[in-house]
């Protein structure tokens, strides 16, 4: 038991460098990865639900119904996420359906 002792101190005094540099060399010497099996921990909670696992959405369709009183904002707020020019976000804006 004194060697389990000395070993969890040795490794309590690793850095977060030399750590993971020892999980990679266990991985190569034991032929295991250290991955969290999140698939598997997730089918075990489901027990016979056999839903496919929801993709994050990356892409999303914004609608401008109306720039409202902080119009500056929305033009600002249109330039940064499409890239467009002052002339150009500020017509885009402007042809935003009126209430």
């Amino acid at each position: 038991m004194a060697d389990l002792a000395k070993i969890v101190d040795d490794l309590s005094k690793l850095t977060v460098l030399e750590a993971a540099e020892l999980s990679k060399l266990l991985e190569e010497k034991w032929g295991v990865s250290a991955a969290a099996p999140v698939a598997v921990a997730a089918a075990a909670g489901g027990a016979g639900a056999a839903a496919a696992p929801a993709e994050e959405k990356t892409e999303f369709d914004v609608v401008l119904a109306d720039a409202g009183a902080q119009k500056i904002n929305v033009i600002k707020e249109v330039r940064a996420i499409t890239g467009l020019g002052l002339k150009e976000a500020k017509d885009l804006v402007e042809a935003a359906p009126k209430p």
